[in-house]
């Protein structure tokens, strides 16, 4: 179990329904982070979230760190829109009509960052959110709306060519803070490490089963065709797949100190490939080092986590 007391918004899938204004003066006191949907988004980008039988609202400049310093594109805030959000609740005044309540996402994200920077280190697990999906990489949300990326070479050891091809919005995922920049206040992560070394992937095999795989990259020596997201094998080259077919394979041999797996194709099949589940390998809530590659083998393939 991994400890993190500022999960992603909406991980919990928690809600604050129904509220009363004494609970909402109570948190405000307390300090306590709550969180709840935002339902609209006006013109001036400020947020209204629903708060039990209320609205409370986030102004524009409260929407989320460096919103004040006008770092945050419109699209950040009103893409919000029947999302949940975590905020602090800052003012009550139930005499106006109707009731005015002042939230601050900001202070939640500062809070969280704060806790980051403080407690956590490289190679410490941590739990994350799909929030969107570029080219290069995945961003995910890694404590009340913060964000943070893992690069697409991250993702897992078998390349792809789209992060879409691993995750997709709003799925939950495991990952390892992999550098902490507290100058400028960043955190960098990676994720391939959780998915097992060499060997455990390999392990799920046997020379003369027949498998379905991925096609992966082409080469003029083979096709490189992924059996489980850290584990590709490497068949021999033909003109008549293309990246991203799904085709069945039967393992000839697998070679641990070659870190190598042949592999013949049988032929192509029709279905569309669904997104991972992935089986992950939680070594604990943190890592020093992960080593790739088998004992056996002579190229070490490794990631270290220097604090």
């Amino acid at each position: 179990m991994i400890s993190n007391p500022y999960l992603p918004e909406g991980y919990s899938g928690k809600r604050i329904n129904p509220v009363q204004i004494n609970d909402l003066r109570q948190a405000m006191h307390n300090g306590r982070i709550l969180e709840g949907p935002v339902i609209r988004c006006d013109s001036f980008r400020n947020l209204f979230i629903s708060v039990g039988n209320h609205v409370g609202m986030i102004p524009w400049s409260e929407t989320s760190i460096g919103a004040k310093e006008g770092k945050i594109k419109d699209i950040a805030v009103i893409s919000l829109v029947g999302k949940p959000v975590c905020f602090k609740v800052v003012a009550v005044n139930e005499k106006a009509n109707p009731p005015l309540i002042l939230l601050s996402r900001r202070l939640a994200q500062e809070e969280a960052l704060a806790y980051i920077m403080e407690k956590k280190r490289p190679g410490d697990v941590i739990e994350a959110k799909i929030t969107h999906l570029a080219q290069f990489g995945a961003f995910v949300d890694i404590g009340c709306g913060l964000t943070s990326m893992i690069g697409i070479e991250n993702i897992s050891v078998a390349r792809i060519f789209h992060p879409s091809e691993r995750f997709q919005v709003g799925q939950k995922i495991y990952a390892v803070i992999s550098r902490i920049d507290r100058i400028d206040n960043r955190i960098y992560l990676t994720h391939k490490e959780l998915l097992g070394t060499w060997l455990q992937n390999a392990e799920k095999f046997k020379s003369g089963d027949t498998v379905t795989g991925i096609v992966r990259s082409i080469k003029p020596y083979g096709l490189f065709i992924e059996l489980s997201p850290n584990l590709s094998g490497l068949s021999e080259a033909s003109e008549e797949y293309i990246t991203g077919d799904i085709v069945c394979v039967y393992i000839k041999s697998i070679i641990p100190e070659k870190m190598k797996i042949k592999l013949s194709i049988i032929g192509r099949i029709s279905e569309k490939p669904s997104l991972d589940t992935f089986e992950y390998y939680l070594p604990g809530e943190h890592i020093d080092r992960w080593v790739y590659s088998p004992p056996s083998c002579q190229k070490i393939v490794e990631t270290v986590f220097i604090t």
